[in-house]
């Protein structure tokens, strides 16, 4: 007796990993290399349970007094110290909190060892050390306060929090967004490199369900596959290449279970 799933789901692999820290790194000689312990980035479509959906926030240019009164009104409704503070220019500063919601692992230097008697005799037969990375997944729920100012960008922002965690990806593969719920539905909106994120948080309030900020993957629909190193750009082609070969096994083993049963069915009839 065979049994076969109904929908072959979105294939999760884990390549051998004799830890359980979450990551793993690879030196190679002649070029940079980093690989993924797990690849659960499935290149199949999955439906959104968030909608991204341009939502009107209004933008108005404010006068000086405008932004101090809306300072002290989003002071009085923070419960926590995390204050925003009107300078003696006419600039303000305050915190931003930004969710990471990364599906794909990041990439970090990684940690290297003392150098050994061995290690100093093998680099002397290169020319240089090899650069190293670790890819790992950030945890579920990461989130990061940022002091900035009025004036800070959303590409700085982002640049800011790549930075905090010490990934070294390239900035152009994450976006930031605005998140807002509205009549039990959840939006999201991509922000421009150039918006201010501080400027919408005190048009917005302190209410997170109100308005809040999510890093995310930069995606537009197609992949920009040239923001890919080399290396990433193969372990795509290998997982790639195990989703496929999962697939067919579950496809073969379907239509096999299939035959099995139309010829148990067979065998069960009495001829005439």
């Amino acid at each position: 007796m065979c049994e076969v799933e109904t929908g072959i789901p979105a294939f999760e692999m884990t390549w051998s990993s004799t830890t359980s820290s979450g990551y793993c790194s690879q030196e190679d000689e002649d070029s940079e290399l980093e690989q993924y312990f797990t690849a659960r980035t499935s290149f199949s479509r999955k439906p959104r349970k968030e909608k991204d959906e341009k939502i009107d926030w209004e933008k108005p240019v404010l006068s000086q007094s405008e932004i101090e009164q809306k300072i002290k009104e989003y002071n009085r409704q923070i419960n926590s110290n995390l204050f925003m503070s009107l300078n003696k220019d006419g600039s303000y500063t305050g915190f931003i909190k930004v969710q990471l919601k990364l599906i794909r692992p990041v990439s970090v230097p990684a940690s290297r060892k003392p150098p050994s008697i061995h290690d100093s005799r093998k680099q002397s037969t290169r020319s240089q050390a090899v650069k190293r990375r670790t890819s790992f997944y950030l945890p579920k729920g990461t989130a990061k306060h940022l002091h900035v100012s009025a004036q800070t960008r959303a590409s700085e922002v982002i640049e800011a929090l790549l930075k905090k965690f010490m990934v070294v990806d390239n900035p152009r593969k994450f976006a930031l967004f605005e998140r807002t719920e509205k009549e039990d539905q959840v939006y999201l909106r991509k922000l421009s490199d150039e918006e201010k994120p501080l400027h919408l948080r005190l048009l917005a309030g302190p209410s997170e369900k109100v308005l809040s900020f999510v890093l995310k993957e930069n995606e537009t629909g197609d992949v920009n596959w040239d923001a890919f190193s080399m290396p990433e750009l193969q372990n795509f082609l290998r997982i790639l290449q195990r989703e496929e070969e999962e697939h067919v096994k579950q496809i073969l083993q379907k239509y096999a279970c299939c035959r099995e049963k139309m010829q148990e069915a067979l065998a069960a009839r009495t001829p005439g």
